[in-house]
């Protein structure tokens, strides 16, 4: 069947300012296990920074001050970031990670892995569109399918529409290759007649939005489940032209009860935070990290110059002295568990 998906090729796009999009997971209190189990079963793998909450961020998500935020990592050149946010969300298998393994041991290892304490989706097995695949929840709750392939990137992550979100895989595609720069579709097929799922609606398709490359698909049977924010996309922003930009086109027909501290859903049910490319170098100085979060908890929507300000010190405390911070060295360190390069 012939793609509807309106695609703009690659070499057509002359704006090649690209904002990275970053997969970011929510957990309750076990974001530093969960990376360092991720870093441990995948082999080109890190676990970089973590920030720690002040006590104004403490007092807001109910965690311990001090305690570990947020946890950046790295598998097979997919970077992560988690969150310790407490049990307001639960991750749902709506967003899960593709994993295209190279060869058929590569498969059954991390389905041995990801299996101890987690749940079955769909069985180990061959299937008409693979010699080798199964998808699994991990037990901490995400969704990982692993397939016997070839393609690139490794870690994709797939975008599965159910529920009153089923049969709009390809019209969301098509919005969000209207509005990210270098776009592209790389795949698409549509179920026919006879197969398990709607007529004309997408069995799999496969896109790149900035650079970053996304799996989509409507569910062929009904299922309990519907896209959470527990998994966001994170836009880094250098400036607050682009931070309006994203914000005010995916807030469109988003629920407006869910816009917090950069935080949205767009009218898919997908969530998205627009935040500052240096938002994460100003959470890592233990000093300016309070003030800063303190301001970011007032807003919806992100302002940069505001949030900077007060950072570098031309800004208002909220009692209204000035702060005069000198500059500041990010301090962030990564620890590698295996080189990158090696063979997945």
């Amino acid at each position: 069947m012939e793609t509807k998906i309106k695609a703009q090729p690659l070499s057509a796009v002359k704006e090649t300012e690209i904002q990275k999009i970053t997969p970011f997971l929510w957990f309750d209190r076990q974001a530093m296990e969960a990376a360092d189990f991720y870093a441990s079963i995948f082999k080109n793998a890190r676990v970089k920074t973590s920030t720690r909450y002040t006590a104004e961020g403490a007092a807001a998500a109910g965690m311990p001050q001090g305690s570990v935020m947020t946890v950046d990592f790295e598998l097979e050149g997919q970077e992560f970031t988690a969150i310790n946010g407490g049990p307001a969300f639960k991750i749902s298998p709506s967003i899960s990670f593709m994993v295209n393994c190279r060869t058929r041991e590569k498969v059954d290892e991390l389905w041995s892995n990801l299996a101890e304490g987690g749940k079955v989706l769909m069985e180990l097995n061959k299937y008409p569109f693979s010699e080798r695949y199964g998808w699994i929840e991990d037990k901490f709750g995400v969704s990982w399918q692993l397939i016997l392939s070839e393609e690139s990137p490794i870690i994709v992550p797939s975008l599965l529409f159910t529920g009153n979100q089923k049969g709009k895989a390809e019209e969301a595609i098509n919005y969000y290759m209207s509005l990210f720069r270098l776009s592209s579709v790389d795949q698409v097929s549509h179920y026919e007649a006879g197969e398990q799922g709607p007529e004309g609606m997408v069995k799999y398709a496969a896109f790149t939005i900035n650079g970053q490359r996304f799996v989509a698909m409507d569910s062929g049977v009904d299922v309990p489940y519907g896209f959470s924010p527990a998994i966001s996309f994170v836009i880094n922003c250098d400036t607050q032209e682009q931070i309006d930009y994203y914000w005010d086109h995916l807030t469109e027909g988003g629920d407006i009860n869910a816009q917090q501290c950069g935080w949205l859903q767009d009218k898919y049910g997908v969530s998205w935070q627009i935040v500052p490319s240096e938002l994460g170098l100003w959470m890592s100085d233990p000093e300016k990290s309070r003030l800063v979060m303190s301001e970011l908890l007032k807003m919806k929507k992100l302002d940069l110059n505001q949030l900077k300000s007060i950072y570098s010190g031309t800004g208002n405390e909220p009692d209204g002295s000035v702060l005069d911070y000198g500059s500041s060295n990010y301090k962030g360190k990564s620890t590698d568990i295996l080189s990158p390069g090696e063979e997945f």
